[in-house]
């Protein structure tokens, strides 16, 4: 199975992937979308954690698979001196390094940066951490659900009269990864320009707050801190979730006036629409048990495909609650191939997210799933590093590779 790109935009671009979950391995994966050839380097022995985290089949890690497609694998402990010389081998030819350690620890191997740009001053090393490289917390171990709790995430998710909420996946790592890939882009941008690489220090926290909104500049300029609303909106109305006569719940958003004067015309409420409160969207969230009575108590009346054929006639946005399950089997995800087949030498086929953005010249594309630890070990070491295949024997007994 074949890791190698001979298209995508980034082809010709080198990764050396060290991080560990999960902002660090997302960015990586879509860098080698489309096009990087990624190396994931992984500790001999522990191999990277995102390989026990989630549900297995056949004892095969499925979020695994995804996370680490399109990538070689590399057993290498960088706490060794020659696993940190091999390292320092593969980065001479790198274009990029994405980590996730804590700060200081590159440094304490002899692989910081300035060490890493000595030899290659090309190098782009994007380190990715909870609370940055620097200031007061930069040594405190962090994980996504603590800056979702930092951010104002928490604080506005959940109904009025319950506890903050935490999201029940990966929601920080995952902006922070869609952010660092597009981060890593830049940097490759300006290198085409000066030649140089450059460090990119991104935390957790920062994409996640500009995700939240803008409830900072509210709290700095009107002292006022937003407070949690449930399924509603503060700027528009109706804005929910109903649940249809089928027992499936939809969505209903109304973010344009108009969209909302169809809403409550289809609803058989044209009366309202001439209402002066009904101009804007605040105003609307202000009479929002009115509007929701409305809404509600019309598709509770019908199913789920009555309401979304409905609001399609009318130009109204509606989305139904999906499942998993559901969404795998929704004609518009097929029709844009969101969702795609991909073999695996383990499993067989599976179906997983496709590439995040549509090319129209340089399309990306999943050449592999993710591969067992240390599956190319042996090939990167012995055609990249130039070991020979007793050196690599002697390092993987001693520990240094896998």
């Amino acid at each position: 199975m074949s890791t190698s790109a001979t298209d995508g935009p980034l082809t010709g671009v080198r990764v050396l992937d060290l991080s560990t979950i999960l902002a660090g391995p997302l960015a990586a994966q879509i860098l080698g979308d489309f096009g990087a050839d990624v190396i994931k380097i992984e500790h001999p022995s522990r191999g990277d954690g995102m390989r026990g985290h989630g549900l297995d089949k056949d004892g095969q890690p499925l979020w695994w698979k995804m996370i680490s497609r399109n990538k070689r694998t590399l057993g290498l402990y960088l706490g060794d001196p020659e696993g940190a010389r091999i390292f320092l081998e593969l980065a001479r030819t790198a274009d990029v390094v994405v980590e996730n350690f804590r700060p200081g620890t590159l440094e304490r191997w002899g692989l910081g940066y300035d060490a890493l740009s000595q030899e290659n001053p090309g190098l782009i090393l994007l380190r990715v951490t909870g609370f940055g490289q620097s200031g007061p917390y930069a040594a405190r171990p962090a994980f996504g659900t603590l800056v979702e709790a930092m951010s104002g995430f928490a604080h506005l998710t959940g109904q009025p009269d319950g506890p903050p909420t935490l999201p029940a996946f990966g929601l920080a790592d995952s902006i922070a990864g869609i952010a660092a890939a597009a981060a890593v882009s830049m940097a490759l941008y300006q290198r085409e320009k000066d030649g140089r690489g450059q460090e990119i220090d991104l935390d957790l926290l920062t994409p996640i707050m500009t995700a939240v909104g803008p409830g900072v500049v509210y709290a700095d300029q009107l002292g006022i801190d937003q407070d949690r609303t449930g399924n509603r909106s503060l700027n528009n109305a109706p804005r929910n979730t109903y649940r249809t006569k089928d027992g499936h719940w939809l969505a209903i958003s109304t973010s344009a006036n108009s969209i909302a004067e169809r809403v409550l015309r289809l609803v058989g409420h044209p009366e309202v629409v001439s209402e002066p409160w009904f101009a804007t969207g605040r105003t609307r969230a202000q009479h929002a048990d009115l509007l929701d009575a409305y809404v509600g108590g019309w598709v509770a009346a019908r199913t789920r495909d009555e309401v979304v054929a409905a609001f399609e006639e009318a130009g109204a946005a509606v989305a139904p609650v999906y499942k998993p399950s559901e969404l795998l089997e929704d004609p518009q995800v097929r029709a844009l191939e969101l969702i795609t087949t991909v073999e695996d030498e383990d499993l067989g086929p599976i179906r997983m997210q496709n590439v995040m953005w549509r090319m129209g010249r340089t399309p990306g594309r999943i050449r592999s799933t993710g591969r067992a630890l240390g599956a190319d070990s042996d090939s990167i070491l012995q055609t990249e590093v130039g070991l020979s295949p007793e050196e690599v024997s002697r390092l993987r007994d001693a520990g240094v590779v896998a």
